[in-house]
């Protein structure tokens, strides 16, 4: 307790004593000031009074929802006494700002609906116009990006077509592969066909056998020009060969890993066809200074003297007179016939698995003779012995035939057809076969010349929606997408009508019955001429039984 003094009068004082409550809570900061001179902080003081209590009710509560005062504000009209003013005697009250108020047409409720209606439907015509508007707009829009789309479509197979008759005329004029002769000689023959019928319509008697004499003349030294440039050619396709066949013997060991990173490894044998290869690139190198031919030469000759043969011996020997002739100063194109005997009997040093192990796992010819009997078969033809990958045999065939080097040279001398066409085809064909993962086995026994007669024979080299004649743009696909490509299910279309054919659920809602029958007949052509084939019998008679029985 505080005791204080109080001035009862105005002499008197009297004592009281004050009771201080303590708060039993942190009083809030309410602010304050401080003294300038003193450095006295002054807060400002809060309420000391005690809140007030809430009557105990006997029950202990714990919710917000019972411990929380919920106000309402309501909103409440007051009376407001008003009165009015008549003129009357005595009194005058302007009623210059009177209004009259007449009564109006009554409208009943047949007529005010009537005019919601007539309302509703003048709203609905607005809208329905706006909503014309933009599908005519859509539409519209759709059209032009539809006319756009085909103008780029065709505009790219134009562009497409220009690239392909300039690149095959680039085949033509620098010819590398077989497919570049092909396409040669083929267009030799039209050359030859087309002057042919120019002679017999235009000359006749001893002027039309002069000029088919001189079109003779023309033909072989064509011929002859030809032949020139392939023996360059193959001279180099020849030197590629060789170094692609060293550069595999020389690959390191690689396996992928479980994180798919790939390991390389390099063995004592792939060290050894690395240190050939690099030998032989030097020793084939033409225009280089003579004291480096002289040490790729003294490499060689240490390399070979690590085996002691009749072979090496030979190449030791020619090691010898080269560096001995090009002491003397003789000129390089006389060492050229030197030279090329050095390689070759490197390449055949290179070649032995004995002096490279590396290189038995990837020559084709096996190094024990007794593995040369098998496998092997008699061409008609050119009368040797060769292996079974050198004959292509067609599906229906049933003997062994010619083998590939003279169905080649008959194809220049003869007919001189082009046959890159139909190998694009069957490529495009087994590609879309892989992508349907379904054990497609057919498609792989059907080779180039049965593609060939599938084209020609039976599809009349033309789509069989359009007619049209464009091989190279021409594909096989299934006729029904849901069983496995056959000769038998199958249909030759351009390459857009194919992507359209394929999204097809129904043929037999998406084509008329006619078109139908025709195709059918086809599939009846093919099954008669394939079922020669024994694997191919047996193919149908599988899913014939496997229709019946479902």
């Amino acid at each position: 307790d505080l005791i204080t003094s109080i001035l009862t009068d105005s002499d008197s004082f009297q004592d009281l004593a004050v009771k201080i409550e303590r708060p039993t809570y942190r009083k809030p900061f309410l602010g304050g000031f401080k003294h300038r001179i003193t450095g006295i902080e002054f807060h400002n003081a809060g309420s000391q009074t005690v809140p007030k209590k809430r009557p105990d009710k006997g029950i202990e509560v714990f919710c917000r929802e019972t411990q929380t005062v919920f106000e309402k504000n309501k909103l409440q009209q007051t009376i407001n006494t008003t009165s009015t003013q008549m003129t009357k005697i005595g009194l005058y009250v302007s009623n210059m700002t009177d209004k009259i108020i007449r009564p109006g047409k009554y409208v009943t409720a047949d007529e005010y609906h009537k005019r919601r209606l007539e309302a509703v439907i003048v709203l609905q015509t607005y809208f329905r116009r706006w909503h014309a508007i933009n599908l005519v707009q859509n539409l519209r829009e759709k059209k032009r990006l539809r006319l756009e789309w085909e103008a780029q479509e065709e505009l790219k197979k134009k562009k497409e077509k220009e690239e392909k008759l300039q690149s095959e005329y680039r085949r033509r004029q620098n010819p590398k592969t077989k497919e570049d002769y092909e396409l040669l000689y083929r267009a030799l023959e039209v050359w030859r066909l087309e002057e042919t019928k120019r002679i017999n319509e235009n000359l006749t008697g001893t002027e039309r056998k002069a000029a088919l004499c001189g079109l003779l003349d023309q033909e072989v030294q064509l011929i002859a020009s030809i032949g020139r440039y392939k023996l360059d050619t193959d001279e180099e396709n020849r030197q590629q060969a060789i170094l692609r066949f060293l550069g595999k013997c020389a690959q390191p060991k690689s396996w992928k890993a479980f994180d798919g990173k790939i390991t390389e490894m390099d063995t004592p044998y792939t060290l050894r066809a690395r240190e050939l290869l690099e030998i032989y690139r030097s020793i084939s190198m033409n225009d280089i200074p003579k004291d480096e031919r002289i040490d790729v030469l003294l490499t060689l000759r240490r390399t070979v003297k690590e085996h002691d043969c009749k072979l090496t011996q030979e190449i030791v020997e020619l090691i010898d007179r080269e560096v001995d002739l090009m002491m003397r100063d003789v000129k390089e194109c006389n060492l050229e016939g030197l030279r090329k005997r050095i390689c070759t009997l490197f390449l055949q040093y290179i070649k032995t698995p004995k002096f490279n192990p590396e290189v038995a796992k990837i020559l084709k010819v096996p190094p024990h003779p007794l593995q040369l009997y098998k496998n092997v078969n008699f061409c008609q033809s050119c009368k040797n012995y060769l292996p079974s990958s050198e004959f292509a045999v067609p599906a229906s065939s049933r003997t062994i035939g010619r083998c590939r080097l003279c169905c080649k040279i008959d194809n220049e001398a003869r007919k001189r057809e082009a046959f890159l066409k139909y190998r694009l085809m069957l490529k495009n064909l087994r590609e879309s076969e892989a992508d349907y993962q379904d054990g497609a086995k057919i498609v792989y026994l059907i080779q180039q010349q049965d593609m060939q007669y599938m084209v020609e024979k039976i599809w009349d080299c033309q789509s069989a929606l359009s007619a049209c004649d464009d091989l190279y743009d021409l594909v096989m696909v299934r006729w029904d997408k849901h069983h496995e490509w056959s000769p038998w299910n199958t249909i030759l279309l351009t390459k857009d009508e194919a992507d359209a054919h394929l999204k097809l659920c129904n043929l037999q809602e998406a084509y008329e019955a006619v078109f139908i029958h025709r195709i059918n007949r086809k599939h009846i052509q093919a099954k008669k001429y394939f079922t020669q084939i024994p694997e191919m019998a047996s193919i149908l008679h599988r899913s014939g039984d496997q229709t019946n029985t479902s």
